[in-house]
């Protein structure tokens, strides 16, 4: 029994990295960002870590002076409480040292910011994502555009659409059409909404932005791993806004082309077709471990 449990725990790393190298999702207990899939979410988990050495040991001295404050100065330890009303060093202690910190973490923030909404080259691919009550409606903006449908993939509609292993295509948020990007190409997302305010957000991309409408507000991702990953509406809009999942595969450049020259007369055929060569490599790849 021990080296049964000792060899599950062994091997537990491995499950969690194969399980990310599927797709990257929400998990139970996570207190961490998704892992960042863009050099902009990597950005974003760089300053959340550097604001932590300057949140942690404020909240620290913080409650180490209110500790102080109640036993030192207790009425019962302290009868005849001090008059004083003044402390100059104390006071240029706590106005110098907020503003150096505020300016500390300003800094990097302003920055990047800054880089959120400056892509660092022109986007190669445009894509225009419409929030509806509640699904998505996706239009590639090329040449020869395509449009299509995204919405939640009923639990009867798994094995038709093969999607029935629930590690990569987990219940509330796999659709029945994901949107399907080239790896390593700078995107632009045009966002807008068809009736209410919804909101576009990819975690493991480091994008969100309100779809509000009437109004387009535009954002731009590079994904540098292939997988697939999952992101939800982000503004409450309605009775089913918790059914209202966002599903982005990123695939090589040649499984983009192939899939973008079938989509157009065969959406669902493309879809399988791209799983069916994802999942050959992927047992390739299993099989040469």
């Amino acid at each position: 029994m021990i080296k049964r449990v000792l060899g599950s725990l062994a091997a537990l790393p491995a499950m969690l990295a194969a399980g990310a190298a599927l797709a990257d999702q929400p998990r139970p207990w996570e207190m961490t960002f998704q892992p960042a899939a863009t050099g902009m979410m990597q950005q974003i988990t760089w300053f959340e870590r550097y604001t932590l050495w300057f949140i942690v040991p404020i909240t620290l001295l913080v409650l180490a002076l209110l500790a102080y404050c109640i036993l030192r100065f207790r009425a019962s330890a302290n009868p005849s409480p001090s008059r004083t009303s003044h402390n100059t060093i104390i006071e240029v202690l706590w106005t110098v040292g907020p503003v150096v910190i505020l300016l500390a973490l300003a800094v990097p923030s302003f920055q990047l910011l800054t880089a959120q909404y400056n892509p660092p080259e022109e986007p190669t691919l445009t894509l225009k994502a419409t929030g509806n009550q509640w699904n998505w409606d996706y239009e590639y903006q090329l040449e020869q555009p395509l449009a299509f449908n995204s919405a939640i993939l009923a639990d009867g509609d798994r094995a038709a659409a093969g999607k029935t292993d629930l590690a990569v295509y987990p219940r509330l948020l796999t659709v029945d059409n994901e949107l399907v990007v080239p790896v390593n190409v700078t995107t632009r997302v045009l966002v807008t909404a068809a009736d209410v305010i919804h909101a576009f957000a990819m975690p493991a991309f480091g994008v969100k932005t309100d779809a509000v409408p009437g109004r387009t507000n535009e954002i731009w991702f590079k994904a540098e791993k292939e997988g697939l990953y999952y992101g939800q509406c982000s503004e409450l809009c309605g009775k089913d806004h918790a059914f209202m999942p966002i599903a982005i595969r990123v695939v090589s450049q040649a499984q983009y082309d192939t899939w973008l020259a079938a989509a157009r007369s065969d959406l669902g055929g493309a879809n399988k077709a791209l799983m069916a060569g994802i999942d050959a490599q992927r047992k390739v790849a299993s099989a040469a471990e």
